[in-house]
């Protein structure tokens, strides 16, 4: 019916143009001597005289009638054009179209006004432009392709046009969205090797479960079933399956247009082993290096990884020598009787090429020094796969920038040069956050910060971090010059205020820390960087209710105020592909504090590793381990308020937030000055979330202790260890952890707590 609409109105544009002609070619040719324009009504007069090939002193002819018709048709402007010829003046008499005056959308709640009026816009529909009922038909269907892109196949859309006064139209759209479309069933067709249910495993689309309404896994996404077909493709191309492929995918949606069934039908074929690998063609007289690179396994199953792994190092080894243009194939020779295949790795270095210029686009606010300082390719040098990757890498890493990407260009009428392009395309970098969170150990928290980690395009950071809550309260401003040297030595400005008491009322004792420092930043390699500073500090103990024995002596003996001068050591290295939902992926911390100057002398040391390995695509194995010491540097015992504490979230799960540890004899809590703990946890995807990682379902096992010295020490023995389960969410307010867990070795007076919570930690 559409069709034979836009038929009809063509066959009818195209006939009042014929007649139009006819009209005008019924005319002599003449000179004109004036040019009349009438129906004018908001299109400037200047608008047809440019677009008329006649002007006044030219001779008028059939052929100019005709041009000039189809090119004031051509501005989509008139709904009517006629010529009428007056003696010798030329009468240009139009209609003009309707202009729309506003755009409605009635049920629309799926989507923001915004965004479907910018869909609009983009097929010409808008405000204050020209009106075209055959827009209609577009608009239509590009609301209804929106709305399909959510599943909401049911939707139906409807518009009212209303002219009003002035040639205008206001344009309605009401739609009635309907029920989303769900996946009902998904068949796997063809399948022999692994079972059906193995497969779907894969899949980010499911069936749904109780979760659906959170992660929507059961609602259709194109994009998302080609991304599952590439997992399944994958998942044989890596076990052998050289010859798998995908035959053909239905998607069928039932006439009730909210139920939606797949079908993938598959061809797996046979199992192949690689019996040999072989290196053919030029390698640059390096045939030893580059066959270290190879890490395809003969005597294995073929593993398309491994094939793609081997050519990118190739290509990539071929880089670092100057050759931008290497091509590396792997060709198999398939042996079909014996279900084996040699592969033959072809490489043709081409020629060695240099980087004649870098140039920076796309920094409308950064600085392009800020962006050359980070590049290891230098101008005029050999190019180099490595330093091309490193700089790309580094530039990454500033996080002013929400895409880097370099692209390589050949420099015209010199085959050996090459010119290197970074477009990066710059992101907000300044951060204002107001939060809340709580914790089971530490009550309510609220946050404010304000951040800007690229001042003025400079690439220097400022910021203030402010944090309460009933335990623990912070106030942090800080700055970085992270080149406070050409040689990219950092440098970093603290000022900061702490109190920490055990309870809200404030007739309990607290310790109150105020400090400055100032760090410095030193690369050691690319990948390690290792701090250093100074600073001075000053604690003071307010005694209060609940000031521990050993706490009371301390002040007794040295008075309630201390001053420290640390000199501070650190260094840090993270490989997680995620700070927040690691999956795989190192990171190791470490630091040192030593006060060599002032009322107390001490030496406070910390060391952190976790690991994360994915076992499969839907679990992953996590370990976190830290140790801590602290010993005295001078005559005075080891600081009290430097001890470490142990129990809860980030430790023993199912203990007391810092309760373990040695005690008073009033059984107080004192902390010690030796502290380690281990914990491991297995992650999964939480019972009907799919493939979520934002909500992960976990179990662990935590093992650990704090120990004293002196009069109140801990025996080394007394280890504490808990067993649970626990959920990870990725909340809007930030990671929200939560563990139920039941001691495994416990101890008399241990206080327990099986139930713990906490927003605002990862592990």
């Amino acid at each position: 019916m559409q069709f034979n609409r836009f038929r009809l109105n063509t066959v009818t544009a195209l006939a009042a143009l014929l007649l139009t002609a006819q009209a005008a070619w019924a005319v002599d040719p003449f000179t004109v001597r004036d040019i009349r324009i009438e129906g004018l009504q908001r299109v400037e007069p200047g608008t047809i005289f440019v677009s008329l090939p006649v002007r006044v002193g030219d001779t008028y002819s059939d052929d100019k009638a005709t041009s000039a018709i189809q090119s004031l048709f051509a501005l989509g402007l008139f709904k009517d054009v006629r010529i009428e010829v007056v003696g010798d003046v030329l009468v240009v008499v139009v209609e003009e179209r309707p202009t729309v005056a506003n755009v409605e959308f009635v049920g629309a709640k799926e989507f923001d006004k915004d965004v479907l009026v910018k869909s609009l816009r983009d097929i010409g529909l808008a405000d204050g432009r020209p009106f075209d009922k055959a827009q209609l038909d577009r608009a239509e269907q590009e609301l209804k392709r929106q709305y399909i892109n959510r599943s909401l196949y049911a939707a139906e859309v409807v518009t009212t046009v209303t002219p009003i006064e002035r040639n205008r139209v206001n344009l309605t759209f009401t739609v009635v969205e309907g029920e989303p479309a769900t996946i009902s069933e998904i068949r796997i067709i063809g399948n022999k090797a692994f079972s059906e249910s193995t497969l779907r495993g894969l899949f980010d689309l499911d069936t749904g479960g109780w979760l659906s309404w959170y992660t929507k896994s059961n609602r259709y996404s194109r994009a998302k079933l080609n991304a599952d077909i590439e997992s399944l493709r994958s998942y044989y191309l890596t076990r052998g399956y050289l010859e798998f492929k995908v035959d053909s995918t239905q998607v069928a949606i039932l006439p009730n247009k909210t139920d939606i069934g797949i079908n993938i039908n598959i061809t797996e074929g046979e199992r192949y082993v690689v019996s040999s690998v072989k290196l053919a063609g030029q390698y640059l007289g390096k045939d030893d290096e580059f066959k270290s690179l190879v890490a395809i396994r003969p005597g294995q199953a073929y593993n398309a990884e491994e094939v793609a792994q081997t050519i990118k190092a190739f290509t990539d080894y071929f880089g670092n020598f100057g050759y931008a243009f290497a091509r590396v194939q792997a060709l198999p020779e398939i042996d079909r009787a014996n279900n084996r295949v040699a592969l033959v790795l072809q490489a043709e270095p081409s020629r060695r090429a240099y980087v004649r210029k870098i140039n920076v686009a796309g920094n409308t606010r950064t600085r392009d020094v800020v962006v050359r300082r980070e590049f290891r390719q230098l101008e005029a040098s050999w190019y180099d796969a490595e330093k091309i990757r490193l700089s790309r890498d580094r530039v990454d890493r500033l996080g002013y920038f929400g895409e880097v990407a370099i692209e390589t260009q050949e420099v015209p009428g010199t085959p050996d040069q090459v010119d290197l392009t970074i477009n990066v395309t710059e992101k907000p970098t300044g951060s204002l956050s107001l939060g809340a969170g709580y914790s089971s150990g530490d009550g309510l928290g609220l946050s404010f910060g304000l951040k800007q980690e690229n001042a003025f395009g400079s690439g220097n950071s400022l910021g203030i971090q402010v944090n309460t809550s009933k335990t623990n309260r912070v106030m942090v401003l800080n700055t970085t010059d992270p080149y406070f040297t050409e040689d990219g030595v950092s440098r970093t400005l603290d000022l900061y205020y702490r109190t920490t008491k055990p309870y809200e009322d404030p007739d309990y004792y607290q310790l109150v820390t105020a400090g400055t420092g100032i760090r410095f930043g030193v690369p050691f390699s690319e990948v390690d960087t290792v701090f250093f500073g100074v600073g001075v500090e000053n604690s003071t103990i307010k005694k209060g209710l609940l000031l521990p024995t050993s706490w009371e002596q301390y002040v007794e003996a040295y008075g309630d105020s201390s001053i420290a001068v640390p000199l501070t050591v650190g260094w840090a290295r993270d490989s997680r592909d995620s700070a927040l939902a690691p999956n795989r992926g190192r990171l190791q911390r470490a630091n040192a504090e030593w006060s060599f100057a002032g009322d107390v002398q001490y030496v406070r040391a910390t060391y952190q590793f976790q690991q994360y390995v994915p076992l499969s695509k839907q679990f992953t194995a996590a370990a976190n381990a830290e140790v801590g010491y602290g010993w005295s540097g001078g005559s005075k015992p080891y600081p009290v308020f430097k001890n470490f504490y142990g129990g809860g979230l980030g430790s023993v799960r199912g203990f007391e937030q810092g309760s373990l540890g040695p005690r008073d004899e009033n059984d107080t809590v004192v902390g010690g000055q030796r502290k380690f703990n281990v914990n491991l946890e297995i992650l999964a995807p939480f019972p009907g979330a799919g493939n979520d990682r934002t909500l992960r379902l976990y179990g662990f096992w935590d093992l650990g202790m704090v120990a004293g010295d002196g009069a109140v020490n801990a025996n080394a023995n007394d280890v504490r260890s808990s067993a649970g389960v626990g959920i990870s969410w990725i909340s809007p307010v930030g990671p929200l952890r939560l563990a139920y867990s039941t001691p495994l070795r416990k101890f008399e007076n241990d206080r327990i707590q099986n139930l713990q919570f906490q927003i605002g930690t990862s592990f």
